[in-house]
């Protein structure tokens, strides 16, 4: 599902506590999970209970995840209650990206088009190399793996629903080569 403007975005999972002070070990959901070093005020979402906006006071990289020091919560009993809760964002909130680069979340689900085959498919999840990002679509072509360099990526166009790129020729199996 796309994400509207203003919704939260969503960053990551409280997995446990650190220590006795309150610090909650976060574990990343998305590739957009760095932004939680970033912001200064975070959303904790657990079910049936209102999100808490919360200031974040610290947030270090710690064997691969992220430990967070809210505002408020400066006490084990009061981390332990939020372990299993999301990590979310406001939206606005977030640093603009550099440009001719985007979050996962403006490009999660959009539709993606080449210039010369059309339609492509529903850009779903990207993964990370030593040399890129790698953009997965799935569609008519079957999976596309699309590096996301600039030189492929003509246009985001986030409220048309839509990227277009300009691959090279052979980057899509054509429906002869299937």
């Amino acid at each position: 599902m796309k994400n509207i403007c203003g919704e939260p975005v969503r960053l990551g999972v409280v997995i446990g506590t650190h220590g006795l002070q309150g610090d909650l070990k976060v574990r990343g959901l998305s590739p957009d999970f760095p932004l939680v070093l970033e912001v200064a005020q975070i959303l904790v979402r657990r079910p049936g209970v209102a999100d808490l906006s919360l200031p974040v006071r610290r947030a270090a990289w710690h064997k691969g995840n992220v430990l967070l020091r809210l505002a408020g919560v400066d006490h084990i009993d009061a981390a332990e209650a939020l372990v299993g809760g999301e990590i979310l964002a406001v939206r606005s909130d977030l640093p603009e990206p550099a440009e001719g680069t985007w979050y996962w979340f403006q490009l999660e689900g959009l539709t993606a088009f080449d210039r010369q085959l059309g339609e492509l498919g529903t850009l779903d999840d990207v993964f990370s190399t030593a040399a890129h990002d790698i953009y997965v679509v799935h569609g008519p072509y079957g999976e596309v793996m699309i590096p996301a360099v600039p030189q492929f990526v003509v246009e985001v166009d986030e409220v048309q629903g839509r990227v277009l790129f300009d691959l090279p020729e052979g980057l899509v199996a054509e429906a002869d080569d299937l």
